[in-house]
């Protein structure tokens, strides 16, 4: 699973990192250490303009932008947003078939930059936390608008899931699952709102799974409170009783 991330760039860096235009509103936060769900964070998405009254304009060039979301995918069919707080993430797997997530794959993707994830590894009754990071990282991610019916004025709530798969290679030693990141030449595909079947993008990149660093951190990423790039420094406990090539820095 993915419950925890760190995500640091401004809007200003990620505009250039995903060439998109900055839509949040001075909203975004520059940088989170220790990102969990029920926060606002920025996402990217791509979608098509809309015209003074709503509609869309499908023969207009799809516009790429930043905007912020809240962390928990709350379906636009909900009664209450709080079934938010138990779909932070989605299942590659099940995804194409639950009704929860199924339009929102077909309709509503985006990416979540990072610059990597926590996880922690069981180990003699202990639960050890590393930080799995790389370059140019970013999570695929499903989206939905919300509105509360008794409150039909109100500014909708954009809200996100974290697509996951299981773990492969070097991510095994530490934990069954992982987000599915996103290769670079991929992001287009994936954000393309005319495209409807993505089945084919729904596995890991093995080539970027390789590049990774895993981590071993403190466990003061324990603490949500706890926020600050002391968060992601390495430490030695983690990697002592397992081989080092594991968690050398890939060159």
């Amino acid at each position: 699973m993915c419950g925890r991330y760190a995500s640091t760039k401004n809007p200003a860096d990620l505009v250039k990192e995903f060439d998109a235009v900055d839509e949040t509103d001075g909203k975004a936060r520059d940088a989170d250490y220790n990102v969990a769900p029920t926060k606002n964070v920025v996402t990217v998405v791509q979608r098509h303009p809309r015209d003074a009254e709503g509609i869309v304009l499908d023969d207009e060039p799809a516009v790429r932008s930043l905007r912020v979301m809240r962390w928990g995918l709350v379906p636009f069919w909900a009664k209450d947003p709080s079934v938010g707080n138990r779909m932070i993430n989605t299942r590659a797997e099940t995804a194409t078939g639950k009704p929860a997530f199924k339009r929102a794959l077909a309709k509503r993707r985006c990416l979540v930059p990072a610059d990597g994830w926590y996880e922690w590894r069981k180990t003699d009754g202990k639960k050890e936390p590393f930080f799995m990071t790389g370059e140019d990282l970013a999570f695929a991610g499903i989206w939905e608008s919300w509105r509360d019916k008794n409150e039909p004025d109100a500014e909708p709530l954009i809200t996100f899931s974290i697509i996951t798969t299981d773990a492969i290679g070097r991510l095994t030693d530490i934990h069954d699952r992982m987000p599915l990141l996103m290769a670079k030449d991929s992001w287009a595909n994936w954000l393309d709102p005319d495209r409807d079947e993505v089945g084919e993008l729904l596995t890991p990149p093995r080539e970027l799974i390789d590049t990774l660093e895993l981590r071993p951190i403190s466990d003061r990423v324990n603490n949500v409170r706890n926020n600050g790039p002391e968060l992601i420094e390495r430490v030695e406990a983690g990697a002592a009783d397992l081989d080092d090539a594991l968690f050398q820095v890939p060159k």
